[in-house]
């Protein structure tokens, strides 16, 4: 079976691949600029989301659609990539969506369903891996939190079901490899929720600061962001999944992702503690 793994120079995209080379396969990098790519190991070839070419995908079997980071045409560059998937005669697709994306009332979650909608029009056998929140999207920004003395955010006392980006990797090597996961849909999450309040307190433990959480106006979380640098849109969409995270919306509690790749998730305690 020949595998190709799309963003392969992106987080998730390189810890993929090395847990597939782990559970003893391999699979073809595929990267906007293969040059980047050329310390991974394996075969690299160029495939891009905006314009992506069906000879890249020759003799490929099983194709990992990692979706895109650019928030002003992501449906669109998923569409792309399956069209030309199709056309190279790909037998499976595995698409790392976003936790019950057909039901999410998150912003971020129309794209991952219009992307579902859409391959389940193309006649291809698929797997969906609904990741849920990444742990590192908390601890990526653990550094300011402590300077400022405070973790900021909108989701109050929701509960984030958060794994980190290599336990959401091995799922996409467990299904990748293994058989029989063919038509499923995975809903994924960490076995150990936790909320803001739960890991600022770790964070406090572990640094000996004080370190709180400020619930903030989803505008105000927002604002913050975007004087951090980020794009409006992104800002908001952020801000939005923490109000939606503070009614549910991040939280799955039937540890589906540590009995699909054998292991219990990594623990938001080592999650802060590796960050730290």
């Amino acid at each position: 079976m020949t595998i190709a793994i799309t963003g392969a120079t992106g987080h998730l995209g390189k810890l993929a691949l090395a847990a597939i080379t782990a559970r003893g396969g391999s699979a073809i990098a595929l990267a906007r600029d293969p040059a980047k790519a050329a310390g991974l190991g394996g075969e690299v070839r160029a495939f891009d989301y905006s314009k992506p070419d069906a000879a890249a995908l020759k003799g490929v079997e099983t194709f990992v659609l990692i979706s895109s980071n650019d928030f002003n045409d992501r449906f669109g560059q998923h569409r792309r990539a399956i069209d030309a998937a199709k056309a190279a005669g790909v037998k499976r697709v595995i698409y790392t969506s976003l936790l019950r994306a057909d039901t999410s009332p998150m912003q971020l979650a129309a794209d991952h369903k219009a992307t579902e909608d859409y391959l389940a029009t193309t006649g291809l056998a698929t797997t969906m891996l609904r990741n849920g929140w990444y742990t590192e999207n908390h601890t990526g920004s653990l550094g300011g939190a402590i300077a400022a003395g405070a973790m900021i955010g909108s989701a109050g006392s929701g509960r984030f079901s958060a794994a980190a980006r290599a336990d959401y990797a091995e799922a996409i090597a467990a299904t990748a490899i293994g058989a029989g996961h063919e038509g499923k849909v995975y809903e994924l999450g960490g076995d150990q929720s936790y909320t803001y309040a739960e890991m600022a307190s770790e964070v406090s433990r572990l640094t000996g600061k004080s370190i709180g959480y400020n619930d903030l106006p989803a505008e105000a979380y927002a604002g913050i962001l975007q004087s951090f640098g980020l794009p409006e849109g992104f800002a908001k969409v952020l801000a939005d999944s923490d109000v939606q995270a503070g009614k549910g919306a991040l939280e799955e509690n039937s540890k589906t992702l540590s009995r699909l790749i054998g292991r219990p998730t990594t623990p938001m305690a080592a999650s802060v503690k590796a960050a730290l």
